[in-house]
């Protein structure tokens, strides 16, 4: 859901209010599909991965499993100690402020996170760590919720954050195409970028069931909600359940795993 004002990476409170509930956050967020951690895998010379703002450490741990020594860059230092906590290696600071000392990489990943970078800046410091053939992935969990459930939740938020510049109609949209501006800015980033090859755009499709209670429990780690009020939040949560109460108290969400990669093609 792109729940986001224009330039998210100038919106640093919004950027670093996930870690207020970091476990929350890491039960409910969604893991991404085996399959493109997979091909992001096969398509690295190495081992060595650095995971661009790795908050509790979902993905880190993905790529851990399949083989990958993973050091995580992570600006919400209690999003960090979450993941540390997880057996993760991490450091706090912001990527485009962050010290690799001389450090370089197989690749550089970011799991819903790169938007929160600022894009031409980042690119530039992932070529700069990368090493020659290393793999820049930039991924996001995209979904698209039943048409009934994106309208409830439109509306609500609209009434109760009249003033924010969030695009609630983008909600009601749902999938890619309402996630283009912030796909678009990452491959721009890049492309503006010495060092990198095409630019590509990878796309993996899943569903998951969530039961009403399920899905509350989420809300309130997006970027939209993290900041609400009680009373604002528990609105927003009554209009979306009311909808998914009226579809039987559940429903399949669809999701794509939206990926955009390129190669590093030599040393500056």
């Amino acid at each position: 859901m792109p729940t986001l004002p224009s330039e998210p990476h100038r919106a640093r409170e919004m950027a670093e209010s996930f870690g207020a509930d970091a476990e929350r956050y890491d039960r409910t967020r969604p893991r991404y599909p085996d399959a493109m951690v997979a091909a992001i895998v096969a398509a690295s010379p190495g081992p060595d991965l650095l995971d661009v703002g790795c908050g509790t450490g979902i993905e880190a741990r993905q790529f851990a499993a399949s083989g990958r020594r993973v050091l995580g860059v992570e600006p919400d230092a209690r999003m960090a100690a979450y993941a540390r906590g997880r057996d993760l290696d991490v450091e706090v600071a912001t990527f485009e402020d962050w010290d690799p000392a001389g450090r370089s990489f197989d690749a550089v990943i970011a799991g819903t996170a790169w938007h929160w970078v600022d894009p031409r800046a980042g690119a530039a410091k992932a070529a700069r760590v990368l090493r020659p053939g290393g793999r820049f992935a930039a991924f996001w969990n995209v979904f698209a919720l039943p048409p009934e459930v994106a309208k409830a939740t439109a509306e609500v938020c609209l009434r109760v954050m009249p003033d924010s510049p969030i695009d609630f109609h983008a909600v009601a949209r749902g999938g890619v195409d309402g996630y283009r501006p912030i796909l678009d800015r990452a491959a721009d980033g890049i492309r503006a970028t010495d060092g990198f090859g095409d630019v590509e755009e990878w796309r993996y499709d899943w569903e998951r069931p969530y039961t009403r209670d399920e899905w509350l429990d989420q809300l309130p780690t997006q970027g939209a909600y993290t900041r609400l009020p009680p009373d604002a939040l528990a609105r927003v949560l009554d209009g979306t359940g009311a909808a998914i109460d009226a579809l039987g108290g559940g429903f399949t969400m669809r999701y794509t795993a939206a990926v955009v990669t390129a190669a590093r093609t030599a040393a500056s």
